[in-house]
Order: structure tokens, then C-alpha cells, then sequence
């Protein structure tokens, strides 16, 4: 419940404090008193939007303060948010709202400590529900009628609603796993078919040996000069093994030093050691020139094995240019689009897994929105009769109402499409409400839509602003019992220009424009200190006199004696129906 409202600097406000009270609390005045900048206020209060014109001319600050009472669950809440309560267990609401030459910056707190937007928002949702007739194009909205569908619905349905969400958040990443697989399938193919050729290409090119360039160039070289290597060759076979010119070979010189050493070491056996080393000298030289001799004999011209070692190695430069630049990273290339190409293969499964699991997803999540209609097509019942029940009162005895429930492409709120439909007159087909209700309509439906809402979840106070326009007398008097009624379950502020709402009221404002003159002082932002200011100013009627006087100017426009037995009338009228839902 709202305790006390106090506002600094905000419109047309300087100054104001104001304690409301249990039951029904009525503002009145005149059209354009500023009754709808009090109601502005506490919607900033707790987090609305604001311009910088709500703050008044001349200053630069503009401040908000509403204390509300606390229970249970919005303690707990508070506490979760770490929030700690106030001894008196109340809470403090405060926003202060500061423009300069170039934006405007506000900031809230919650019993002192400064809190965020999205708090200020959990806030509002267990304080305050502000209704007016402007909602008019709330309740066209399905995405709106849904919500207060869903909150009619309770508990387990708003349970269902979760399952839903997260059950369409389920499928609609399995989803989007699928399309990107789908989307890359192009880029797939064409991978494929490139890596399928390297694959081939480096596969028919036999690659196992990473120096087999090296070897295959050395061969080259062998086979390009096999007539040099053969000449060579004998040539060195002559010089160890056998010569037949007049210089002797280093076989034969090597044995005529063995001979002499062998005499030598008759005399001297220290010369042992080098005789060996001779006569191994000698056996290796002997072995070269066999060994020689043999390679030479061997040697032979093959020009069709040229062709191929040529042929090779060009196939091999041609796989280093593309693959390479060595023929190492080339083999190891092969090795890695060997791997690649069997994953890509691979990926005709994958797809066929996300679809498998993309229809999973979406049966569960088709199932979660069934079960989320049928609770919804139950509490649409249960809301068309009461409603119905709410509406009979307010002069609507013969309305039909219908929650009509379309199906519709499933999202994270369910597969449905929520339309209130509505006819006043016997005969005539159900339409849209916000298609066929005149404003007067509109306005009982709306108090009846929250007399519904607040029998299953009451908010601690509820604002209605100016409901009430463009109604009868009849019908005016069906809105004040209606209001009453509310007022015994819950808090309730309402603006008003009808009598008979203000007459029903437990507690009685009077909101009016006074002139006044601030005096001479400084000029300040292009306003004058002395001149006259227009501010808002706040009176509680708290006693039978004012109250009637206030009724009468409602009624008649003067204190005349016709207005004011109409208004006494009306207090005692009021007192009436206040004693009969006591008895």
C-alpha cells in the first residue's frame, strides 16, 4: 500500500506531500488541475519514462519519494536483491531526476541503496498497477492480451509458459545448428570436390619418400654421365689395381714397400706396426680397385631410365609447387586432406543427426505448447464467466465475451494468438473488442479485467486514471460500487470527474492551480523570481463540509442548493451502500 508521496520541483508541483490512506483514495478537480501529474509522479516514482519536461521551470532537479508498506514476498524479494529493510518495515522509493544543457540522468533508490532499471521494474510489478482508458490499445495487442491471460492463469500455468520457453530455446538452437549445416552444404560440396582431386592427384603421385627428390637427382647425374664415370673409373682402377704404362700403380708401389719394411723389421722389430699399416693400406687399395673396376664394368648408358628419373622429378617439382614448397610438406599436406576429406565425407551423417534432432526438439516443444493451450483454453473459461460476472453490474447485462485462441507459429511465449472479442448487444456477432467497444464499454471492461486479475493476484495498490469518462449516471454509479469493491481487497487511487466516484471514497483530495507570487529575487534559466508562478497544490477533504462542496462543484459547477443536496445525497448514498456490504 502507498503510504506517502512526496514530490520536489515536478511539473507544475514545487513542494507536496501526501499521505494516502486503506480503501479507495479519490482525486478530483478540475480538467487540467494536474490530478494526472500526481499519478505521472508515482509512475516515475517507480521507474517510468521521463523528459525534461517534468521538471520544473527554473530549477534543474526534480525529486520523487513514495513510501509504500512491505509484506512477506516483497521482503523476501527485497532480500534477494540485498536490500535491507527498513525498521519500520516499510519501503522507500526515491528518483531523483537532473537535466543539464546536454541530456538528463536520474537515478532511483530502494530504501537508500541505488538500484538498476531492471529492479525498479520487479519493483513496480509487486507496488503499484496503473489502469486508464487509454489501454485501449494494450487490448488489441495480442502479445498484451496474452500476458493477461497468462497471469490469470496462475501459477502453473506461468510454469508451463517457462517449460515452453525453454523448450523453444531448445529447438531453436537445434535449428540454427541445421541451417548453418544446410547454408555450408555449397561450400561443402565444392571442399569436397577440391580436396577428392588433391587426394587423387597426391595419391597417384606415390609420395613416401621425402629425399626422394635428392635421390632422384643424383641418379640424374649418373645416367647423364656414364661414359665420364666409366672413363674415370678405369682410370682409377689403374692407378691402384694395374697399369700398364711406365708409371707403376699404388698396388705395386704399396707392395714394394711391404718387401722393404719386411727386411727392415728383421733388424728392428719396432717397425712392426708400420709394416701393418702398409699391408692394410695395400688390401684397401687392391679392394678400391677391384670395387672400382666392377662399378666401371658395370656402368652402362639407359636412356629410357633417364627419360623416367626426368619425367619423375618434374611430376615431383609440379607437387612441390602446388603442395609443397618441399616435398616434406607436401607428403605431410596429403596426410592432413586425407583426414579432412574423410570428415567432410562424413557430414551427409551430421546433417541427418541435426534434422533428427531438430524434429525431436520441435515435438518436445509441440507438446510443451499443447499443454500450454489446453491450461490457457481452461483459464479462458474460467475468465469469460467471471468477467462476464464483473461486467453484469456495471450495466452490461447482456455482454458476451469470448477469449478467442488462434493457433499459431510457435515462439518462446507458445503457439497461440490471443483475442479478446466482445459483443454489448443480443443478436449482434462477437468482434474484437477494441474494434467495436465505445469508450464507456472500454472503461467498465478494463475495471472488470482488474477486478478479475485482483481475485487471484492483488497488487498492493491500483491506480485508475480518469476510468470513468464519458459515462452515465447509471453506469458512473455501477464504476464507484465497482471501485469500492476493489478497495476492500486492495489499495486504490483513482482520478475522477464523477460525483459519484468521489462520493464512494475513503479518502477525499482536491487537486487545484493556484497562482502565486515568488517575490523578487535573481533571474534564474529566463525566469523572473518576481513573477507569478503557476503550482499545483493538494487539499484533503477530511470533513463533510469540504466534501460536499467539492461534490456539489462536480455536480453543478456552483455551490447552488440544488448541487448541494445532490451532493449530500450522494454521502449519504454512499454511506448506504458502505453499511449494506457490512450487514
Amino acid at each position: 500500500m502507498l503510504l506517502c508521496l512526496r514530490i520536489e520541483n515536478f511539473a507544475l508541483i514545487d513542494q507536496l506531500e501526501l499521505e494516502f490512506g486503506a480503501g479507495l483514495n479519490v482525486l478530483t478537480g478540475e480538467t487540467g488541475a494536474g490530478k494526472s501529474i500526481i499519478l505521472d509522479a508515482i509512475d516515475a516514482a517507480l521507474g517510468g519514462k521521463v523528459s525534461s519536461r517534468v521538471i520544473r521551470t527554473g530549477t534543474s532537479r526534480a525529486m520523487v519519494e513514495a513510501t509504500f508498506t512491505s509484506n512477506a514476498p516483497l521482503a523476501a524479494w527485497l532480500t534477494e536483491q540485498e536490500i535491507d529493510l527498513l525498521d519500520e518495515n516499510s519501503v522507500v522509493i526515491s528518483r531523483e531526476i537532473t537535466v543539464t544543457a546536454s541530456n538528463i540522468r536520474s537515478r532511483s533508490r530502494v530504501n537508500g541503496v541505488l538500484v538498476n532499471r531492471q529492479i525498479m521494474g520487479g519493483m513496480r510489478d509487486r507496488l503499484v498497477e496503473i489502469t486508464a482508458q487509454g489501454q485501449t490499445v494494450q487490448v488489441g495487442q495480442s502479445a498484451q492480451v496474452r500476458d493477461w491471460l497468462d497471469l490469470y492463469g496462475g501459477d502453473s500455468l506461468m510454469q508451463q509458459r517457462h517449460k515452453v520457453a525453454t523448450s523453444f530455446s531448445t529447438y531453436q538452437q537445434a535449428h540454427l545448428a541445421l541451417e548453418k549445416r544446410r547454408t555450408s552444404e555449397r561450400e561443402r560440396l565444392q571442399q569436397l570436390d577440391l580436396l577428392a582431386y588433391q587426394v587423387q592427384e597426391l595419391g597417384a603421385a606415390n609420395l613416401s619418400e621425402p629425399n626422394e627428390l635428392e635421390q632422384l637427382g643424383q641418379e640424374r647425374e649418373r645416367l647423364n654421365h656414364v661414359v665420364d664415370l666409366q672413363q674415370m673409373s678405369y682410370k682409377v682402377y689403374q692407378a691402384l689395381y694395374q697399369n700398364d704404362h711406365e708409371t707403376p700403380a699404388a698396388g705395386d708401389l704399396l707392395g714394394d714397400s711391404e718387401a722393404i719394411l719386411n727386411d727392415m723389421v728383421e733388424y728392428d722389430t719396432q717397425l712392426q706396426h708400420l709394416l701393418e699399416l702398409v699391408r692394410d693400406a695395400q688390401a684397401a687399395v687392391m679392394e678400391v680397385g677391384r670395387q672400382i673396376n666392377a662399378y666401371g664394368d658395370g656402368l652402362e648408358a639407359d636412356p629410357q631410365r633417364l627419360e623416367e628419373v626426368e619425367e619423375r622429378i618434374q611430376e615431383l617439382k609440379q607437387i612441390c609447387r602446388k603442395y609443397g614448397p618441399t616435398l616434406t610438406e607436401a607428403i605431410a599436406y596429403y596426410q592432413r586432406i586425407q583426414g579432412e576429406l574423410a570428415q567432410l565425407n562424413d557430414s551427409e551423417q551430421s546433417i541427418e543427426k541435426l534434422e533428427q534432432q531438430e524434429k525431436a526438439c520441435f515435438e518436445k516443444l509441440t507438446q510443451a505448447t499443447n499443454q500450454l493451450t489446453q491450461l490457457r483454453s481452461k483459464a479462458a473459461a474460467n475468465l469469460e464467466s467471471r468477467l462476464i460476472a464483473e461486467l453484469k453490474p456495471l450495466a452490461m447485462e447482456k455482454v458476451k465475451f469470448l477469449v478467442e485462441i488462434l493457433p499459431a507459429a510457435p515462439t518462446a511465449m507458445g503457439a497461440d494468438k490471443i483475442t479478446f472479442t466482445f459483443s454489448s448487444n443480443p443478436g449482434e456477432p462477437l468482434q474484437p473488442l477494441t474494434e467495436i467497444a465505445s469508450g464507456g464499454e472500454m472503461s467498465r471492461f478494463l475495471l472488470a479485467l482488474k477486478a478479475c486479475f485482483s481475485q487471484v493476484d492483488a497488487a498492493g495498490t491500483m491506480v485508475f486514471d480518469e476510468i470513468d469518462v464519458g459515462v452515465s449516471g447509471r453506469v458512473a454509479q455501477a464504476i464507484a460500487e465497482k471501485l469500492h469493491q476493489l478497495s476492500q481487497r486492495n489499495q486504490v487511487l483513482c482520478v475522477t470527474h464523477q460525483p459519484l466516484v468521489a462520493a464512494m471514497a475513503d479518502r477525499h483530495f482536491r487537486v487545484d492551480k493556484q497562482t502565486i507570487n515568488q517575490g523578487k529575487g535573481k533571474k534564474a534559466n529566463n525566469v523572473n523570481a518576481d513573477e507569478q508562478r503557476t503550482v499545483v497544490r493538494v487539499t484533503t477533504l477530511d470533513n463533510l463540509t469540504t466534501r460536499r462542496e467539492e461534490l456539489a462543484q462536480l455536480a453543478g459547477g456552483k455551490s447552488a442548493s440544488d448541487a448541494i443536496a445532490f451532493a449530500e445525497s450522494l454521502l449519504l448514498q454512499a454511506a448506504n451502500h458502505r453499511r449494506g456490504e457490512h450487514t
